[in-house]
Parts: C-alpha cells; sequence; structure tokens
C-alpha cells in the first residue's frame, strides 16, 4: 500500500462549541456523472437547508486515447468528479467513502470550504473507512475540490484524476452585468486535466497493474511539466462525436470549467462568453462578450452564452496544441433554424479567377 503523511496534523475539534442545527430541513441529492448536473433549483425556495451527498472514491484504470491508459484515483469513478449545486448558506453535508478494495489514503479539499485546509484536515481516510463532514457555503460560485492527502501524494493524486466543482448559486440566482435575475436551460460541466503517462523506450504508452507500481514512472513525468495528455472529462474524445454536448437554438447553457492544476484558456468557436464570471464567484459583476476566457490553474469559473445558430460548435482550449494534438476539444451539436442575418454564405465556392 502506498501511503502520505496525513494532511497536516491531525485536528482535534472536540473541544469546539456545538452547532445546533435541528431546525433546518435536509434534502439529499443523488450525484451524477459529468457533463451532467443532478437536478437542483437556480432560486432559492426556502431558507438555509443542509444537503446531503455520498461520494465513493474509486481507484481503476481508465482509457485515456486509444493507445493509453491511466491508474486513475477518482471521485464517484468519474473524471472529473461530480458537480455539486447547493445555495449559499445552505449547509453541505457530505459522507465520503473510501472502499476496503482501494490501496491508497484519500481526503477532499473544498476551495469553498473554510477552515482545516478545506476540509482536508479532517477528512483524511485509509481504505475501508468513511467519514462525514460538513460546512456552511458562505461564498457563492463554482470552486474546485480535490484530493489532497499530504505532500507529493497531493500533485500526483490531482493529475490522477481525483479532482471536481461545487457551485454554490446566490439564494436569489444568477444576474447579469446589470444586475438582472439571467438563467440558464442546461449545465455543461466540463473538467479539464493534464495527464503524465510514461512511455516506453519503444514510444508507447506504459501500463500498470495498479496506482502503486505506476508511482515512480509517473512522478519522473510530472516532474517535467510536460503533460502527455490535456483532456476534457477523463479522455480524448469525451465529449466530441456521438458524446457531443447537445442544445437548441435559444438555449442558454452554463459552461462550467474546472482545472485543479493548470492554467487554461477556453474558447467556443462560433460563439461568445455572453456573461463570463472568469474567476468563478457570482458575486463579481460578470464579464460580458468575451471571445476567450482565463481559468486559473486551481480554480473553476462559469460562462453562459445563448446559442443563436445551429451547427456544430467547439469548445476548446485555445492553445491550440493542446485542444487538437493533446485531446482538449469537446463539441456542441445545436439545433435549430439558420439565421443569414447573422452569417450567410454569400457565394458559395467557385474556380479562381484572378489574374
Amino acid at each position: 500500500m502506498v501511503q502520505a503523511a496525513r494532511a497536516g496534523e491531525s485536528m482535534d475539534t472536540t473541544d469546539a462549541a456545538p452547532v445546533d442545527l435541528t431546525s433546518l430541513p435536509r434534502i439529499r441529492h443523488e450525484l451524477v456523472a459529468p457533463p451532467f448536473v443532478h437536478e437542483h433549483e437556480q432560486v432559492a425556495t426556502t431558507g438555509p437547508r443542509i444537503v446531503e451527498f455520498t461520494m465513493d472514491i474509486v481507484e481503476k484504470e481508465i482509457q485515456v486515447a486509444d493507445d493509453a491508459w491511466l491508474q486513475a484515483m477518482t471521485f464517484n469513478g468519474s473524471v472529473p468528479g461530480p458537480m455539486m449545486v447547493v445555495h449559499e448558506g445552505d449547509y453541505v453535508e457530505l459522507t465520503l467513502r473510501n472502499p476496503p478494495a482501494n490501496m491508497m489514503q484519500h481526503n477532499i479539499d473544498f476551495h469553498a470550504a473554510t477552515g482545516a485546509l478545506g476540509g482536508g484536515a479532517l477528512t483524511l481516510i485509509n481504505p475501508g473507512e468513511q467519514t462525514v463532514l460538513r460546512f456552511k457555503a458562505t461564498r457563492a460560485g463554482v470552486f474546485t475540490y480535490h484530493c489532497a492527502p499530504g505532500g507529493p501524494m497531493i500533485p500526483w493524486h490531482v493529475v490522477s484524476g481525483m479532482s471536481g466543482t461545487i457551485m454554490i448559486l446566490p439564494r436569489e440566482g444568477l444576474k447579469d452585468q446589470h444586475g438582472t435575475p439571467v438563467a440558464y436551460d442546461r449545465v455543461a460541466y466540463i473538467g479539464e486535466n493534464d495527464f503524465y503517462i510514461p512511455r516506453n523506450e519503444d514510444g508507447t504508452y506504459k501500463r500498470f497493474a495498479d496506482a502503486g507500481e505506476s508511482y515512480p514512472d509517473t512522478l519522473e513525468v510530472m516532474r517535467r511539466l510536460i503533460p502527455s495528455h490535456v483532456v476534457f472529462n477523463g479522455r480524448v474524445g469525451a465529449l466530441t462525436g456521438d458524446n457531443a454536448l447537445t442544445a437548441k437554438v435559444g438555449e442558454r447553457v452554463l459552461f462550467v470549467h474546472n482545472q485543479a492544476n493548470r492554467d487554461t484558456r477556453p474558447h467556443l468557436i462560433g460563439g461568445h462568453g455572453d456573461l463570463v464570471w472568469e474567476a468563478g464567484k457570482f458575486h463579481n459583476t460578470p464579464q460580458v462578450d468575451l471571445e476567450t476566457w482565463f481559468i486559473r490553474g486551481g480554480s473553476s469559473g462559469a460562462a453562459l452564452y445563448k446559442f443563436l445558430q445551429p451547427g456544430l460548435y467547439a469548445y476548446v482550449n485555445h492553445n491550440l496544441i493542446e485542444a487538437v494534438e493533446l485531446g482538449a476539444t469537446a463539441h456542441v451539436k445545436v439545433e435549430g433554424e439558420w439565421n443569414n442575418d447573422l452569417m450567410e454564405q454569400v457565394q458559395a465556392p467557385t474556380p479562381y479567377s484572378g489574374a
């Protein structure tokens, strides 16, 4: 078993004053795999609640590309981990479970939470253990969560797939740059990952029996800071072809983009960021009409776009080398009627007539 030092010093909070939350209602949400999100209200219709989630840590091999496999560590079996949605003022109560079949210690660091390494110092569990963490959602926005078991295990677990997003909506919902309420028709949840898969001497990618066996060679590649793959939602092509996202003309789609390790720059080819919370925080006034926006490593961002034309859109990391060569591309298939006022092919291609 590969183990890390505990995440910081083990915290003893037994002397803290108790909090009485017995008057608050409880609601449980079942998490769903990305790019989808569990059902939720955009505007809160009640006062604060305790929102319960259960999440299993799953260590498993995943296929990153046709010729590459990764000994992944995941939240709930997906890369990225599932999105949780609550409202500002709610309490998030997460049951985190580390099944006995796993090899590693794991925990969870919520960038949305206050204290104890984002919960990491209170959630470190061995295989065969589980824990319950509750924190108050005091800040509105989209925030990264990731595993942070301590020392060199932190970057390894993150680049092995252990990150995700929690969205904390303002109780009154989202607002545009003028303070006017705005809603979305669907969420497209995109997790970008940089993977560092070692190669054999002949250039083929190595494949390992388990995560522990992969660690030394993977660490060597990680230290060079050059990823072998940069992908959306766990593998090359995860959101293209038959797996493409879908929308209709007139629909507003909220793109939520997470990158727990490296900076990235999303761009929707053929569309725009109508409203962009580049730093992901909903009480900040959104920027408008962006062509490309910036997501800092270790954060999530959000962009709202109303589709105006049908067709196939590409949503990419606009480091185009990473998009085309390493895999950071998604597609959105949009149905509807074409509007020639916005774009028209005035003349189809004809033979060249120049001198």
